[in-house]
This record gives C-alpha cells, sequence and structure tokens, in this order.
C-alpha cells in the first residue's frame, strides 16, 4: 500500500522495540515499552502560510526522528506500525 502524506503531515514507520536489555536480560511483550523513535518514510508538500505560499518541511524521507510519545495517529501499513504526525510533534532529527 501506498500513503502520502498532506500538508505538514509526515509517515513515519516506528523503529522495533529492544528484545532484550543492555545487560542481557530478555524482555516478554508486555515489558517492552513502544518506541517513541522512527524513520520518516514520506512527507507532505508542506505548510501552507497565511499568505498562501508552501513552506517546505525540515524533515525529510530517510531521517530518523524522535516523537512525543503520545503523537500522532498511528496505522498499520503491510504488517508494520507506522504513525502520521504533524512535523510539529517531531522532537529532534538524529544519526545513527
Amino acid at each position: 500500500m501506498k500513503v502520502k502524506p498532506l500538508g505538514d503531515k509526515i509517515l513515519v514507520e516506528i523503529l522495533e522495540a529492544e528484545e532484550k536489555t543492555k545487560g542481557g536480560i530478555i524482555l516478554p511483550d508486555t515489558a517492552k515499552e513502544e518506541k517513541s523513535e522512527g524513520k520518516v518514510v514520506a512527507v507532505g508538500a508542506g505548510k501552507v502560510l497565511e499568505s498562501g505560499k508552501v513552506q517546505p518541511l525540515e524533515v525529510k524521507k530517510g531521517d530518523k526522528i524522535i516523537f512525543g510519545k503520545y503523537s500522532g495517529d498511528e496505522i498499520v501499513i503491510d504488517g508494520k506500525k507506522h504513525k502520521i504526525l504533524k512535523e510539529s510533534e517531531v522532537l529532534a532529527v538524529y544519526e545513527a
């Protein structure tokens, strides 16, 4: 399935939660927290300003981002968890 976000929205694939702790303890599914990190899969055209001009988004396809735990709307595409977020809900872009 192909999803194209509109306006200032972005589509993010949620990164998988860790299977083990740093100490080597394997976590059961009930103990895993949902990650608030993801990889940008698609971006909208940009935010429409009051003047009518479109301001392009700062994030781009392929960026790894951190977002708020309860941000956006979760959807499932091809069996993988994704979120649709506004660009303003992105807290940071990072390099792995």
